[in-house]
C-alpha cells in the first residue's frame, strides 16, 4: 500500500539550477504539479515531503526563494529557462507570471544572472581566493613581533628537530655560553640566587639537546646527587645536585654563606 507521505513521481519536476557568476555553483529544486492540501489530521506538517516550490508560484516568489539560496538580489535577478542541452527556452521576464506559463520540464535548468554590479557574487573572489586582497607585512616588523610563527618555529625546532641543519644547530644551543663555565668554578644560579659549585659541563642528551651545567649547590636545594634518568653526570651529596642551562648560571667570587650570619638591618 503506498503512502501518503510521497507524492507519485510524476507529480513533480526536478529542475536544475546555475549561476552566472559562479562557475562552481551546482543545485537543484523541486517543484510540485500540484496545489499542495493541508495534511490530514493525524500527519503533521513535518511529515510532509518538502517542496521548495509548486509550478503555480509565481516568478516573483520563485525569486525570493532563490535569493535565499544564491545572495543575488530579486531586483537585481533575471531567471533563464533551459532544456536539458543547455539551449534556452525562455526569459522569465514577467514576474507575475507563474511557473507553469513556461512549461518546464523535468531536468531542465534555471539559470540565474545576476545584473548587479556590485553583487557579492561578482568579479569571482568568492571562487578564485588569489583575487582575494592579502595582508602583507615586511620581514623587520614581522621580526620585531613578540610572538610570531617564525620564532614559534625556531622554538619547536630545537625541541624536536626534523633535519640535520636543526639537529646540529640544536646540539649547540647555549654552546657559546659555556666558553667561561669550567668544573670547579664558584656560581650563582638563577632563580633564587642559589651558591654552589660547577660540577659538570656539557651535553646531556637525556635532558634535551644542546649544554647544560651541572652544580652542587651549598645548602640542600636541589633535586638529586648528580644521576638523572639513571645517567650519572657528576657525584654529589643527596638533594644537592641540580642541571640547568647555561643561562642560569653566573660564575664568579661568589663564596659559600654563613647560614648564621645575621643580615644588616
Amino acid at each position: 500500500m503506498s503512502s501518503k507521505l510521497h507524492l507519485p513521481a510524476d507529480d513533480s519536476v526536478f529542475l536544475l539550477l546555475t549561476h552566472s557568476n559562479l562557475s562552481t555553483f551546482s543545485s537543484d529544486i523541486r517543484v510540485s504539479k500540484q496545489v499542495r492540501s493541508p495534511p490530514p489530521p493525524h500527519e503533521s506538517e513535518s511529515m510532509m515531503t518538502h517542496v521548495i516550490s509548486r509550478l503555480q508560484t509565481s516568478v516573483e516568489s520563485l525569486k525570493e526563494k532563490l535569493w535565499r539560496k544564491t545572495g543575488t538580489s530579486v531586483a537585481f535577478m533575471r531567471l533563464q529557462l533551459r532544456d536539458d542541452t543547455g539551449a534556452m527556452i525562455a526569459d522569465l521576464d514577467h514576474d507575475d507570471a507563474t511557473l507553469a506559463s513556461y512549461s518546464p520540464y523535468d531536468g531542465y535548468c534555471l539559470h540565474i544572472i545576476d545584473l548587479d554590479p556590485s553583487s557579492v557574487t561578482s568579479g569571482g573572489w568568492l571562487e578564485d581566493t588569489s583575487l582575494v586582497e592579502k595582508y602583507t607585512i615586511s620581514d623587520e616588523a614581522y621580526n620585531k613581533l613578540d610572538t610570531n610563527f617564525r620564532k614559534f618555529k625556531e622554538k619547536m625546532a630545537f625541541k624536536n628537530p626534523t633535519s640535520s641543519d636543526d639537529k646540529q644547530q640544536s646540539d649547540k644551543h647555549m654552546e657559546e655560553l659555556c666558553a667561561n663555565i669550567k668544573v670547579g668554578d664558584r656560581c650563582e644560579v638563577e632563580p633564587g640566587a642559589k651558591r654552589g659549585t660547577v660540577k659538570f659541563v656539557g651535553r646531556a642528551e637525556a635532558l634535551g639537546r644542546g649544554f647544560w651545567v651541572g652544580v652542587q649547590y651549598d645548602e640542600p636545594l636541589g633535586k638529586h646527587d648528580g644521576m638523572v634518568k639513571g645517567i650519572r653526570f657528576f657525584e654529589c651529596p643527596q638533594g644537592h645536585g641540580a642541571i640547568v642551562r647555561p643561562d642560569k648560571v653566573k660564575v664568579g667570587d661568589y663564596p659559600e654563606r654563613d647560614p648564621f650570619e645575621e643580615e644588616e638591618i
